[in-house]
């Protein structure tokens, strides 16, 4: 009762930043992203009945901090399968871990796919995602590959709270440049990051009722492979989740000095003409989105940057992957 499965982070770039139910990780807004193909997390989930409880090495460490997150989404497989067999879990990263690179993104749609696998259940994939929602609001969008479109819903019980596949990875090709600027944990999780936010933030109501004009101008410049007009409202997206988090009370800066180094060198590619935007979840890394042809420069000048510790290149990759 074993199995691997493989899911990639994701980026917004429509964000979604607040619940709308904690107790259910309903979110507050929904989401449109982008799942990118060369940061993934391996995870395999064992079920035992030897086990007398489950059981976390996530980057060859025991992490008892992280395991009652983990066991409370494993408790919703169980359930569902009818099961209460305890399980090992043993997962991995390939990229930072709670450094903004929504590694609990892939995390959980890792954790669900790979448990569901080991018990033998092919359930359909937008059910993975409902499940993978309870673990980490951003990873129900890691259950698919491409273009990603997660829907708020308005059921109490979060049944129409879920992801679904808005363009696959072959059908608009991007490539995206991911600057990394600081390599340890950050200081403040996202998820207390949001609940101070819509607490706190006198912008955060700004923040929910403009979303719902971007998830539209964003999937329109989907359909149309607009580039111009998707840089236009990522951007704006991601600034006016900043500015929620940066307005709380205390304030959540998520950026550092290399961040803002990022973005003003992105602003003068792009003043040049050359394809790129910019785009920054709840942590200090910077993902320059560009057009293919731009990739080289875009990487290039983002790697002379002094506080710019490594460049990950990596194009549009694929949903969950049993290994």
């Amino acid at each position: 009762m074993q199995a691997t499965v493989r899911a990639r982070s994701n980026i917004a770039l429509v964000k979604y930043w607040g619940k709308a139910d904690a107790a259910l990780n309903i979110p507050a807004v929904g989401s449109i992203s982008i799942t990118l193909d060369k940061l993934w997390t391996d995870t395999s989930v064992r079920f035992d009945a030897a086990l007398a409880g489950d059981r976390l090495v996530l980057g060859g460490e025991e992490r008892g901090d992280q395991l009652e997150r983990v066991s409370r989404c494993l408790d919703l497989v169980r359930e569902r399968a009818g099961v209460d067999l305890k399980a090992e879990v043993i997962s991995s990263n390939n990229f930072p871990t709670g450094a903004g690179l929504a590694s609990s993104a892939s995390g959980f749609a890792a954790l669900v796919g790979a448990a569901a696998a080991a018990l033998g259940r092919d359930w359909p994939s937008r059910e993975l995602s409902i499940l993978a929602r309870r673990g980490s609001g951003s990873a129900a969008r890691s259950i698919f590959g491409g273009f990603v479109d997660m829907h708020r819903g308005s059921a109490a019980d979060g049944s129409d709270s879920y992801a679904e596949p808005l363009a696959d990875a072959a059908s608009w090709p991007l490539t995206v440049i991911v600057a990394i600027t600081a390599r340890g944990e950050k200081a403040v999780g996202s998820g207390e990051g949001m609940t101070r936010s819509a607490g706190f933030s006198p912008y955060y109501r700004a923040w929910i009722d403009s979303h719902p004009a971007d998830m539209a101008a964003a999937r329109q410049a989907i359909r149309a492979r607009d580039f111009a007009a998707l840089a236009a409202v990522a951007e704006a997206s991601c600034l006016k989740m900043h500015a929620a988090a940066m307005s709380a009370t205390p304030p959540l800066i998520y950026w550092n000095g290399a961040t803002l180094d990022c973005l003003q060198r992105i602003g003068e590619l792009k003043a040049k003409g050359l394809a790129v935007f910019f785009t920054i979840d709840a942590g200090p890394q910077v993902k320059a989105v560009c057009l293919p042809e731009a990739a080289g420069e875009v990487g290039r000048e983002l790697r002379k940057l002094p506080g710019v510790k490594d460049v990950i290149v990596t194009g549009l990759g694929p949903g969950l992957e049993r290994l």
